[in-house]
């Protein structure tokens, strides 16, 4: 072995002994000579020494001592994964610790080379100077840099956005900024961030000179929200608002960009003195709302797909940008089938229509259906007439009334007025039900505006319409007191007809309350005093009878009772 680490005395000292004759050296000198090696051998020093042996896991040096020294392999490794020592480099390395139960060296090349690269670091640090460095590989949290010795880069110190490919990074030189040390552990953390930090400050300042409203200029996506982008303009932030982001319809920015994108932007908006600028990414693209007019012309057939489905209607994407709607007026000519649109239709589906109207200026397209279907309308008007007596069965049943189905396109309406000419207060659910047969009379066609009505009181005569005949004005009549109220009574003259008693013609005497006089479920006799048909009220008066005082309980008559006197008589009245 060599005296590498030896004071120079020990060589001279071996001159000296071999020019006497080349004599063997005593046993006393020799033990003198291994002592003086070992104590030259401290830990925490760095030695030169050759490498005589290597393998997968160490690389075995020979530094002078009396034993050789391990390396783990690793440290000798180029990032990707090949040897940079070969058996008989010189190297340096640093002795950890001596393994007395072994007598083996534990030696460190990294620690050697930190160790050689301290003061250059040192003084970087110190200065607030960049270092240059080779990323090797991937480490945990971070990467590994070659700056002379093996430094450590957080992954939050790489660049200035978040970054998950680490792989883009492996083998590339750049400048670092050493943000920590420490020359006992060999530790050193470096930040390429700090780098482009300040690259970043310096131009931003350039870049805010030179922005201006109208400009295109290219940008780098940094940051991605639910609500836009944040693009990188060369040290200044822009935000580039979804809405912005395409003429047409985007679900979520990341749909359309990525982090890292380099994109054409236009400066929308520029606020000097808060320093932030409004970005337009659509605005670099032609307006498909300029060529819409000569495109989509009314009556032409178009196809697009279901985006948006609401209650009053289904958006369909007719080109990227140009949307159109088909309100639910249009979708049936039975608008009985155009209710509740998500039953019938979902998002993504292909649908075909007939475009109605292009306003270019409101952005808005209006589409529909039902014109891709014969109108029906055209042969109800001639194959139904007025006053035709109809049949057939109930299809829905409405607060307003009920839709018949007459075996057509479009189903016909009897509205809850039309059911009786004196009925009020119509249950129809608990009076009629769902594929019920109904007749009724024909009220209304009208293909204009679309309505076809029926009417099942029309099939009997209206008892308002002869009322002055059955019930003359002077003549005597009798009935049951069926409402009693503060100014009156109301007294039931035939089936749905009724009249009215007001307090002042209760009595020739002074009334205060009506119950005085009369009360629900009395007969009264009574003289009609007046007749408004149109206002479907009569006017009665029990002081107009002889004495003033008939009144009686039914149990009290004697003769044929109102049911049997006006039987066969489907009459109503109010005189509310």
């Amino acid at each position: 072995m060599g005296t590498t680490g030896l004071p120079s005395w020990v060589s001279e000292f071996e001159v000296i002994t071999s020019d006497e004759n080349e004599k063997s050296k005593s046993t006393d000198f020799e033990k003198l000579l291994d002592t003086v090696k070992e104590k030259q051998f401290t830990e925490g020093e760095v030695f030169k020494g050759r490498v005589i042996a290597l393998n997968d896991d160490f690389v075995t040096v020979d530094i002078g001592y009396k034993q050789e020294g391990l390396v783990f392999t690793k440290e000798f490794r180029n990032y990707d994964g090949t040897l940079k020592i070969a058996v008989g480099d010189d190297v340096e390395v640093y002795l950890e610790r001596l393994e007395s139960n072994l007598g083996n060296l534990v030696l460190s090349r990294d620690k050697a080379e930190i160790i050689k690269a301290w003061d250059k670091i040192s003084e970087a640090c110190e200065k607030g100077e960049p270092v240059e460095g080779t990323v090797i590989q991937k480490v945990k949290g971070g990467l590994s840099v070659d700056i002379g010795v093996k430094a450590f880069l957080p992954g939050s110190q790489i660049d200035i956005r978040p970054t998950k490919n680490l792989d883009k990074f492996l083998g590339k030189t750049m400048h670092f900024k050493v943000i920590k040390f420490n020359k006992k552990r060999g530790n050193i953390v470096l930040s390429r961030r700090a780098i482009l930090q300040e690259e970043r400050g310096k131009l931003r300042g350039e870049t805010l000179d030179q922005i201006k409203e109208g400009m295109v200029v290219k940008g780098i996506v940094k940051n991605i929200t639910d609500y836009g982008a944040f693009i990188d303009l060369g040290g200044v932030d822009g935000l580039l608002h979804i809405t912005d982001m395409s003429w047409g319809r985007v679900k979520h920015p990341n749909t359309l960009l990525n982090i890292g994108d380099e994109i054409d932007v236009k400066i929308l908006k520029y606020d000097n003195e808060k320093e932030r600028v409004s970005l337009g990414l659509k605005q670099v693209q032609p307006n498909p709302w300029e060529e819409a007019p000569a495109k989509y012309q009314p009556g032409s057939r178009v196809s697009g797909e279901i985006v948006s489905i609401k209650d009053y209607g289904i958006f369909v994407e007719l080109a990227d940008g140009i949307e159109g709607l088909i309100h639910v007026s249009e979708m049936s000519w039975n608008p009985q089938k155009s209710k509740m649109p998500g039953k019938n239709y979902n998002v993504g589906d292909k649908i075909e229509a007939v475009v109605l109207e292009v306003d270019v200026e409101n952005k808005r397209i209006s589409l529909g259906l039902k014109q891709l279907q014969p109108n029906p309308w055209t042969s109800i008007e001639s194959k139904y007439k007025i006053g035709q007596t109809v049949k057939g069965k109930i299809k829905s049943i409405v607060d307003f009334g009920l839709f018949v189905d007459l075996n057509e396109e479009v189903d016909a309406l009897i509205h809850i007025s039309d059911i009786s000419w004196t009925r009020k207060n119509i249950n129809l659910n608990e009076e009629f039900k769902m594929d019920q047969a109904v007749s009724a009379k024909v009220l209304t066609v009208d293909s204009e505006n679309q309505k076809f009505s029926l009417g099942m009181k029309q099939l009997e005569e209206d008892p308002w319409k002869k009322i002055e005949e059955r019930l003359p004005v002077g003549s005597q009549v009798e009935g049951e007191v069926v409402r009693v109220t503060d100014f009156g009574a109301f007294v039931e003259l035939e089936t749905g007809i009724e009249g009215l008693i007001h307090i002042s013609e209760l009595s020739e005497e002074r009334v205060e309350k009506t119950t005085d006089v009369v009360k629900k479920g009395d007969v009264v006799k009574s003289v009609v005093i007046s007749i408004d048909k149109d206002a479907k009220k009569i006017a009665l008066s029990m002081k107009a009878t002889a004495g003033g005082d008939y009144k009686f309980t039914k149990d009290d008559v004697k003769s044929a009772t109102l049911a049997d006197k006006f039987k066969g008589i489907n009459v109503s009245g109010s005189n509310d």
